[in-house]
């Protein structure tokens, strides 16, 4: 195994390499009005207010927080992203964001776009993923119904055969391209069916190598254990387990339905506990990568640097296939170009899909920057001392 060389996240040359000047400057100014709680909660109301009015904004979004965040409203216009980030050795993930309208003609559209994402990837080495979220092609009240074992109507019945019809056409699609997908993991009410549906596919395309991965949300207290179940599930059946970790995406939405409806809230009582299971997770699937490959979804600095001494511990190369990194498009540069920049495979989630489509992804995005703590404000830290640092080069070469 060749070492791997001495990483440090503050190196923000490397961080913001391809960024130009007043690339870097609208970043400067994206993180510091994301570091104002009010500006993002007004500002993201406005917004939300322009678009149902039908106001012409769209030319203020697209240029700023749009085309940080996403690459583009369309497949060909996700092309540009996937270059720049290609030329720093980190690959795309392109994920579809179109929150859909949860009836058919939503899910056959969705469904489409998943299998052009697919053939994409197909035909480009730098895109070594694709991902779905399986709502976007099924009713989520379907999927709660079939988790609480209730008695689908024949409609219903019909439906949900549709829906995995859709699983399976997208699974074979990606087995036939060797394209390795993610399917997402969604709300505590039907991720166990979602759980299910990843299984059997795993079970059907996962023999020779990992081609299906589900996600664990490491944010809820159960999830370390399905990870072990599953691993045992696979050993039994002979067939190998895909496994995106990711702390989690839904906090306050499942805390706030446990409450209303009564039942124990599923998440771990604190961050630190997200942290320390996340953490078990990752020496877990290393234990264990005869059998598993996985992929490390996370912007947290400490727990990169965990799976690196985890894989010099046990030897693992540092391109080895099974074992990736992964951060969202427009956040924690320094981690995803540092890790590049020293042979570790990287891939960034690269949302697409028309501005006003895209807009709730956005303002979550928004809304996770102000709420992660001290997230905008690393991300705002490392540019201004990137800008700093370009400033202090320029002036030693006058």
């Amino acid at each position: 195994m060749t070492p791997a060389k001495s990483i440090s996240f503050d190196n923000t040359a490397i961080a913001f390499a391809n960024k130009s000047d007043a690339e870097l400057f609208m970043m400067y100014t994206l993180f510091a009005t994301m570091n104002n709680n009010f500006l993002v909660k007004t500002g993201g109301k406005l917004v939300r207010k322009a678009f149902r009015w039908n106001l012409p904004v769209k030319f203020l979004i697209k240029p700023t927080i749009f085309s940080h965040f996403c690459g583009g409203e369309n497949l060909l216009e996700c092309n540009e992203a996937i270059k720049k980030l290609a030329a720093a050795r980190i690959g795309t993930i392109l994920d579809y964001s179109v929150e859909g309208e949860n009836d058919e003609k939503s899910f056959d559209a969705t469904y489409k776009e998943i299998l052009a994402t697919i053939e994409k990837a197909h035909r480009s080495e730098n895109i070594p993923f694709s991902v779905f979220k399986i709502t976007g092609l099924a009713d989520g009240n379907i999927l709660k119904k079939v988790q609480e074992k209730i008695k689908l109507t024949e409609a219903e019945e019909k439906a949900f055969n549709r829906a995995y019809t859709r699983v399976i056409t997208i699974c074979k699609r990606a087995h036939q391209y060797g394209v390795r997908v993610f399917i997402d993991a969604e709300e505590s009410w039907f991720q166990e069916t979602i759980d299910q549906l990843a299984i059997d596919m795993m079970t059907r395309y996962n023999q020779d190598t990992a081609i299906v991965y589900n996600t664990y949300q490491l944010y809820r207290q159960d999830r370390l254990e399905v990870l072990q179940q599953d691993y045992q599930e696979a050993v039994r059946s002979g067939y190998k387990l895909g496994a995106k970790l990711v702390r989690g995406a839904y906090l306050e939405k499942e805390a706030r339905v446990a409450h209303e409806q009564g039942y124990p809230n599923p998440l771990n009582p604190n961050k630190a506990a997200t942290d320390k299971l996340f953490n078990e997770a990752l020496e877990f699937c290393l234990d264990h990568l005869d059998q598993i490959a996985f992929c490390a979804g996370t912007h947290n600095e400490q727990s990169c640097y965990l799976l690196l001494r985890l894989m010099e511990k046990h030897k693992i190369s540092p391109n080895d296939p099974r074992v990736y990194f992964a951060q969202l498009y427009g956040m924690s540069d320094n981690l995803s170009y540092n890790l590049a920049d020293a042979g570790y495979n990287v891939a960034k989630y690269v949302p697409y899909g028309p501005v006003e489509a895209v807009m709730p992804y956005l303002l979550r995005r928004a809304d996770e920057n102000t709420a992660i703590a001290g997230q905008s404000s690393r991300e705002f830290n490392l540019i201004k001392k990137e800008m700093e640092r370009r400033k202090n080069e320029k002036n030693q070469t006058k």
